[in-house]
């Protein structure tokens, strides 16, 4: 209990928020983070899923536990635009707008820890640096950019042009593909501001995922 109230105090929030909750101290939120063992059982299994698979708490999921319901709504929105396998955008395509989105928005956690994903999803070691110094000057396909040129429309919030989306519907995108896009926008529009809130800083094993082939 004491350390519970030394915490309310560094934060300055009434007790009651926390439901005499165990909270850690941290060096990635500018909030408390909950305990993962006193988490709703789905929020729980989620990172520890994730934890078994990654061998780390992606900081994102820790930080926005402090609101388990966002939380929850977030990770679900999460796994319906990108975990889902639909269309015509490969997962380096999504890491891709992420990447170049979150670049526009200067969002260090999701530049660091996308950039990693990239680079692990389209086994290219350097175009995710590229993406996020400058899109325009990276090594990027035609097809590739295509996508960007929309999503970095809605990343602006400017109106988006017929040819733009003709041009996806030249390099084999449809209309589906279109809303993907800008789901995948959306959504990082989200993360990055949050990220913003919390004051959130990247784990450090993202730093060199993807960078350095593994040993066989």
């Amino acid at each position: 209990m004491t350390s519970i109230l030394k915490v309310c105090r560094i934060f300055k929030t009434p007790v009651r928020f926390y439901h005499w909750t165990s909270v850690m101290l941290n060096d990635f939120s500018r909030f408390p983070v909950p305990d993962v063992q006193t988490l709703p059982d789905d929020i729980k299994t989620v990172m520890e899923t994730t934890k078994e698979k990654s061998g780390f708490f992606p900081n994102v999921f820790s930080a926005m536990s402090y609101r388990p319901d966002e939380a929850r709504a977030f990770i679900q929105y999460y796994d319906a635009v990108m975990a889902v396998d639909r269309g015509n955008l490969t997962k380096a395509d999504k890491e891709m707008i992420i990447l170049a989105t979150s670049s526009e928005n200067n969002c260090l956690y999701c530049i660091i820890a996308h950039g990693a994903l990239h680079r692990i999803f389209s086994k290219n070691p350097h175009l995710a640096d590229q993406i996020a110094a400058n899109w325009k000057t990276a090594d990027l396909d035609d097809r590739q950019r295509a996508i960007l040129d929309v999503a970095m429309d809605l990343c602006r919030c400017q109106p988006l042009s017929e040819d733009k989306i003709e041009n996806l519907r030249k390099h084999g995108l449809d209309k589906d593909d279109l809303w993907d896009i800008g789901a995948v926008t959306a959504l990082f529009a989200l993360s990055n501001r949050m990220a913003y809130l919390m004051n959130l800083k990247p784990n450090e094993e993202f730093y060199l995922m993807g960078r350095i082939p593994k040993q066989k």
